[in-house]
């Protein structure tokens, strides 16, 4: 019985470090307007402004990459979500340009220090919990995102500055973070010290398997990125309707992804990891190769709504695949994966951007559907680790 409560404060504690980044992240989103008008820049200034949190989360992972098979991945964790809830607000409160870049940088490592050790750290709760729950974790992200991004929009409208929404919020999370601290499982590496950092190093580590996981993992997040950044221009102008619908088209989306993530464990439990992975991926094909095709704004819910549901658990069933290889410990895995995802983040959006110019955003969007059937090819590749984890 004693083990049963541990693990499910174990899960807690967990589920509140996905929660907390995803309420920081959507809270900062939601916010950029009212930062961005404090530093008066124009839209060229902007985005390269904005190169600088990427750059902070690639440093990151080359961190943790090294870090994770000497201590583990519980106190990178730790630090992670400290320095999320410290730099944030102070992100929002940035009144120059230089400032504002350097805490930028440091909000983009912050979070990459802490997403990929707390994905590591899902993995050993999911193997405690001997079934399928990786996907409930990313939905506690994207409850958060989904929350921070509204109460962010509510402290706009109501003239709440940025910086003055962002302390409380992080306040809250703080105390959170704290209660539940203690109960976050202390991984241990399973080498010692000078061991493990040669195994960093060596060959053993970049399998064909992790290539194929970080590959498949960079597409669903070229796909993810693409509906975050342009739906709701693809809502409001390709298609006419309006900033209001384009809103209304990203919500779709986004609420298709939190809802799928809170009951994909049980559809991964019932196909098998490489079967929801093909199945996924179609959906998301399918699903945005109808509504392009359609080109109406039903046509656009409709295939937003199954790429969200599509893309909605295929990183964290790869995380899953990661943290289970044969002879590697869960953080080195999601460690590789995570690290040959990243350049989706930095590539994709401006991808999407580039086509749209030479042939309009409708026609630019096929990304989304290559992807997805890349996806579905790649998914026969995948080995399934013979793990002790049970359907949920």
């Amino acid at each position: 019985m004693a083990g049963v409560t541990s693990n499910r404060r174990a899960r807690l504690a967990v589920s509140v470090l996905f929660l907390l980044v995803g309420l920081m992240i959507g809270s900062w989103a939601a916010r950029i307007p009212g930062v961005r008008s404090q530093v008066v820049v124009d839209d060229a200034q902007w985005g390269l402004i904005l190169l600088a949190a990427p750059l902070g989360t690639l440093t990151a992972l080359v961190v943790v990459t090294r870090l994770i098979p000497r201590v583990g991945s519980r106190l990178p964790a730790l630090t992670g979500a400290l320095l999320v809830l410290l730099v944030v607000p102070a992100t929002t409160a940035s009144q120059q340009v230089w400032v504002l870049m350097t805490l930028l940088l440091l909000q983009g490592f912050a979070a990459g220090l802490v997403v990929t050790p707390m994905n590591a750290l899902a993995v050993h709760v999911e193997r405690a919990a001997r079934r399928r729950i990786m996907s409930t974790f990313h939905a506690c992200f994207s409850l958060g995102q989904l929350s921070g991004a509204g109460i962010g929009a509510a402290a706009a409208a109501l003239g709440v500055s940025p910086v003055r929404q962002l302390l409380p919020t992080a306040l809250v999370m703080l105390v959170a973070f704290a209660a539940t601290r203690r109960w976050i499982p202390q991984d241990r590496p399973t080498a010692p010290p000078v061991r493990a950092a040669k195994a960093a190093a060596g060959p053993r580590t970049m399998t064909p398997q992790l290539v194929l996981l970080a590959a498949i993992a960079l597409l669903s997040s070229i796909s993810e990125g693409a509906a975050v950044q342009w739906s709701a221009q693809y809502g409001a102008v390709t298609v006419g309707a309006g900033a209001g619908v384009g809103a209304l088209v990203l919500s779709c989306f986004s609420i298709a992804m939190t809802t799928s993530r809170l009951f994909g464990d049980r559809v991964v439990g019932r196909l098998g990891q490489v079967r929801f992975i093909r199945a996924s991926a179609l959906t998301a094909a399918v699903g945005m190769a109808v509504g392009l095709g359609v080109g109406t704004t039903w046509g656009a819910f409709v295939g937003f709504l199954l790429l969200g549901v599509g893309c909605a658990c295929l990183v964290p069933t790869v995380y899953g695949l990661a943290g289970n290889q044969p002879g590697l410990p869960p953080g080195r895995g999601v460690a590789v994966v995570s690290f040959g995802q990243w350049p989706a983040y930095l590539v994709g959006p401006p991808l999407i951007g580039a086509l749209a110019g030479l042939t309009g955003l409708r026609g630019a969007l096929g990304v989304t559907v290559v992807a997805g059937i890349a996806v579905a090819v790649l998914a026969g590749r995948i080995h399934e680790p013979d793990v002790a984890v049970h359907r949920a």
